[in-house]
């Protein structure tokens, strides 16, 4: 789209900015993308304008099924009726104000999100990254005041292969160079050992060991699930290490993996938890750090704060979000959704497939080392399936969990005729 800067705002004013978007083409939306925006993304050359349940259209009218549901955040589908209805009722109340009030919506969200997850408080933020930050701080701040560890000597076992966010602290400890090599120096106090082993676990306990923290099935990190035991394994090492444990249920949380959280699936019940993704309900972003009163009382007044966490719209987003999980079975869903796909990419008998691995609505699909993903992630697109490869030469296939049974088999239909294509070079 050739326009001039001031010209811009002006036919914003004129036409309304519905009216200018309808007018870019796909090459317009690409271009516009790639010469303002930061190339710190690789998409798909698909240019989505319209969603709806796990539906997609394209500016062309294509329609795509949506097998990456936003990783886990569209838990609900586009365009979710109840919570749409839900945001235009705040509409009518209010947005946005600061924390240096109360307001009768982020009152409501802290208890209904306590009582969701069996917790006692909670502090909310935004992004899942915010989240994990302030689970970090709160189990330093724990560390200090409650187990008596000498300041700055808090130590923080977490796992390779990791995904709990971007921000520096975090890629600090993460064990992929692309996301760490350039943006250091990093702070000390991280302890990284293999996933899914609980003797590496136990020897990286220290007498500074505030808590370990990890996902309970690694999804960036390509579907990864810990062997039986461990789980439950780790929460009885730092009950006996008096240190806490922290569960990063940014992807996994809220039914994807056929619990309302992964812990679930063992006698894992942690100390703190980060939540955030489908909290959000599919339009905005919101997060929050869940854990015992022994731990979130830690923070005092000006220890930590965000201007727009626990804001009222989002507070709101929130509440009709758990409530359309908890009244219409979002885990019996996600449960279903595991039968059909697991069973589904099973059928297929692909020779390009070496490992199929899930939970619930959280699926991945391996090739082996001399599949061209490059070609079947083409494929995919043509056959109008929304899907990218994470680390491990893996296919993530999490669809909203709304979506329906008839649904998910095409998402397998389609997954075998994109695989066929592929193996024969198409």
């Amino acid at each position: 789209m050739q326009t001039k800067v001031n010209s811009l705002w002006q036919s914003i004013a004129q036409e309304g900015i519905g009216a200018l978007l309808d007018r870019l083409s796909t090459q317009d939306a690409i271009d516009l993308a790639e010469t303002y925006g930061t190339h710190n993304y690789k998409p798909l050359t698909v240019n989505i304008v319209r969603g709806e349940g796990a539906v997609l259209w394209d500016s062309e009218g294509k329609e795509y099924i949506d097998c990456i549901g936003c990783y886990s955040a569209v838990a609900h589908g586009h365009q979710n009726p109840a919570i749409i209805k839900a945001i235009e009722q705040q509409f009518e109340r209010t947005t946005l104000v600061s924390r240096a009030v109360y307001t009768p919506e982020t009152g409501l969200f802290l208890k209904g999100l306590a009582e969701y997850t069996g917790l006692d408080m909670v502090c909310p933020m935004n992004s899942g990254a915010e989240a994990v930050e302030t689970c970090l701080k709160l189990a330093r701040k724990w560390g200090y005041t409650k187990k008596g560890i000498e300041i700055g000597k808090a130590e923080i076992i977490v796992c390779s292969d990791n995904f709990h966010g971007r921000t520096t602290t975090i890629v600090g400890f993460n064990s992929e160079v692309q996301y760490n090599k350039f943006f250091g120096p990093y702070g000390p106090g991280f302890v990284v050992v293999p996933f899914g082993d609980l003797e590496a676990v136990k020897a990286a306990i220290t007498p500074n060991t505030v808590a370990f923290m990890a996902e309970p099935i690694q999804a960036e990190g390509g579907i990864i699930i810990p062997p039986d035991g461990y789980l439950a394994g780790v929460r009885q090492l730092c009950d006996e290490n008096n240190m806490l444990l922290i569960w990063d249920e940014v992807q996994t949380g809220f039914c994807r993996t056929g619990y309302k959280f992964g812990w679930q699936y063992e006698a894992a019940k942690p100390d703190l938890i980060s939540v955030g993704k489908p909290l959000g309900g599919g339009f905005m972003p919101v997060s929050a750090a869940v854990g015992s009163k022994e731990v979130l009382e830690v923070f005092t007044p000006g220890d930590h704060g965000s201007t727009f966490g626990g804001n009222p719209l989002a507070c709101v987003i929130g509440l009709a979000a758990m409530a359309e999980m908890e009244n219409h079975d979002y885990v019996g869903k996600a449960r279903r959704g595991e039968e059909v796909l697991l069973d589904g990419f099973k059928n297929l008998n692909s020779p390009l497939i070496k490992e199929i691995r899930g939970r619930g609505m959280l699926i991945g699909v391996e090739v082996n080392s001399d599949v061209d993903g490059a070609a079947l992630s083409k494929n995919l697109v043509a056959e109008g399936l929304i899907t990218k490869e994470t680390r491990k030469r893996t296919f993530r296939f999490t669809p909203p969990i709304v979506t329906e049974v008839q649904l998910l088999q095409e998402i397998v239909a389609r997954v075998g005729r994109a695989l066929k294509k592929t193996e024969v070079g198409a």
